[in-house]
């Protein structure tokens, strides 16, 4: 075992991220290795739409075209590179990396990670894959692979997996694998933990956030890492930004993966001097018996349309176009109707944008002739007969396919984790020895309340942090506090009643607060408000990426100490 730390960068946070990321890091500054996120619950339903029109696809093209650039001076820096951009199809990717290596007359050594490809078990899906863990991409890089490709790994495992293979941990490293599972967590989603995304935006210098660097994380061998980026760089590192990022598309204490169950509620962070931020303390568990499978169906046909209502009477103008539209389409009506009015209006408003509120149709249906011309055409037919001012934002058009995401859940065994190494020896991985069930956490102790005290009616980011996410159908919500006093202020103020007062959509849903006060942090779980999933675009943010906006934006009765 090594005890030299592990310096792993990060350079894709989602398929669309910087391109030009990889070639910045490569000539930043020293890296062991660097790893690119490309994958998301809606990125794999696009890559399974790609592969339904030619076999051959199914993997993330961006990244050999920024790799045509770089794998050059990756080979001479001696930087390995661990990416899953190989989606559905990470052989295919591998092996046109190969090709592009030999073109190029560079000689590196392509390795891959394949069996999360469920697909044939579960008829009816476009995709269906496991999350595999880290140590089939550990096997390809104690084989010498200088560039590995996965398909479906959690996020975490593009860390995991190197810091394995470099410090030599076994799967019984319950702790040591919890720290890189932290480390991968913060580094996965790209500039989020350098300022990108973050909630004090406003309080840096504009120039500081035009461009954030990408992070990277020093790791050492007892899984504590400090988290910094590349001197020079753009953004900013400290407690808060990784703070946010640890939050982000999390749930309870128990982080659950296929490696190791990390502990979030143990995890201690320290301001390490100028743009470092220390991880340490994080406990590991056995992970689950079970493996996670994401699963993309089709789940019909939607379209929409937006009408804008300018001026008096919105809320009149509102119902007539919806008795008209109720009329033409109560022949053939879609299985799903849903109206939605944006009041963005203004009265005696300056500008005629300003005076418009928008009134958003959104049907869905198995059937695309259900949602197609029926709805378009009736519509359109308004445009004359219809509320005083009629338009659309844009003509709807003839409907277009939408996915659903679906959690399932197998034994680890059920799923071949195979490492193929460079020169085509296929290594099985097998399954941990040791898992444990997620019981819940007991609740923590909380510090005491605030004194009573003068308070002021403000909005709620004026003290606390927030970042949002998806998982499925779920969002969450996390809400942190920069300082002691303000967090014994919100541990005992945003309880889960209040959480449902600020933000209504939640009142009928089951929503659970999970405390984490090492991180003085609130982590809300809201279940089903996202209906079933990004693709199926169900609400106004899909993603519930500015849900954590909204709360913050909501008022409450503060205390003055704290303003």
């Amino acid at each position: 075992m090594t005890a030299e730390p592990l310096r792993v960068g990060n350079f894709s946070g989602f398929y669309g991220d910087r391109f030009d990321a990889l070639r910045e890091m490569l000539s930043g500054g020293d890296l062991d290795v660097l790893t690119g996120d490309y994958l998301a619950e809606l990125t794999m339903l696009i890559l399974a739409r790609d592969r339904l029109k030619d076999p051959s696809a199914g993997y993330a093209r961006t990244f050999l075209r920024q790799l045509e650039d770089t794998l050059g001076l990756a080979h001479e820096k001696g930087v390995r590179i661990v990416t899953n951009a190989g989606g559905l199809n990470p052989a295919g990717l591998a092996g046109a990396v190969r090709q592009l290596a030999g073109r190029l007359d560079i000689p590196v050594r392509v390795a891959h990670v394949e069996g999360d490809d469920l697909t044939a078990r579960h008829p009816g899906s476009l995709a269906a894959h496991a999350y595999l863990g880290g140590f089939g991409i550990a096997e390809c890089l104690r084989a010498g692979a200088d560039v590995v490709v996965t398909g479906r790994v959690t996020d975490a495992a593009l860390v995991t997996g190197p810091a394995a293979a470099h410090f030599g941990w076994k799967p019984s490293d319950h702790d040591r694998l919890a720290g890189a599972v932290v480390a991968g967590h913060v580094l996965e989603c790209g500039t989020q933990a350098t300022g990108g995304n973050y909630a004090f935006f406003a309080e840096r210098d504009p120039r500081e956030l035009r461009r954030p660097g990408f992070p990277l994380a020093e790791i050492h061998p007892d899984g504590s890492c400090v988290v910094t980026k590349h001197p020079g760089t753009g953004g900013f590192v400290d407690v808060g930004t990784v703070t946010a990022q640890l939050l982000y598309e999390t749930g309870g204490a128990r982080y659950a993966g296929p490696d190791v169950t990390a502990r979030l509620d143990t995890v201690a962070l320290t301001q390490d001097g100028p743009g470092r931020v220390r991880i340490e303390g994080v406990r590991g568990e056995a992970p689950p018996p079970t493996l996670k499978v994401g699963r993309n169906r089709l789940g019909g046909f939607r379209n929409e349309v937006v009408f804008v209502l300018t001026g008096l009477d919105i809320e009149a103008k509102a119902a007539l176009v919806r008795e008209q539209m109720g009329d033409a389409l109560a022949a053939s009506p879609p299985s799903e109707v849903r109206w939605d009015l944006a009041r963005t209006d203004k009265p005696d408003a300056d500008t005629e944008e300003t005076a418009s509120a928008l009134l958003r149709l959104v049907v869905r249906d198995p059937d695309q002739r259900k949602v197609g011309r029926v709805l378009s055409g009736a519509a359109i037919e308004l445009a004359l007969a219809g509320y005083p001012g009629f338009h659309v934002v844009a003509p709807p058009g003839k409907g277009s396919p939408y996915g659903v995401f679906e959690d399932v859940y197998v034994p680890h065994g059920d799923v071949g984790h195979v490492a193929v190494l460079h020169d085509g020896r296929r290594i099985t991985v097998d399954p941990p020895l040791d898992t444990a069930g997620l019981d819940a956490v007991p609740p923590p102790a909380l510090p005491g309340p605030l004194p009573p005290g003068p308070a002021t009616r403000a909005p709620l980011g004026r003290v606390v942090g927030a970042r949002s996410g998806d998982k499925g159908g779920d969002a969450n919500v996390g809400v942190w506090a920069r300082t002691d006093e303000a967090w014994r202020w919100v541990a005992h103020e945003l309880t889960v009643e209040r959480f449902r007062e600020l933000i209504p959509e939640a009142r009928e849903l089951p929503v659970t607060r999970h405390a984490l006060p090492n991180l003085r942090a609130l982590n809300f779980v809201v279940e089903g408000i996202l209906g079933e999933g990004v693709a199926a675009q169900a609400r106004f943010d899909p993603q519930a990426k500015a849900l954590g906006e909204w709360l913050r934006s909501r008022h409450a009765d503060i205390p003055e100490v704290l303003l």
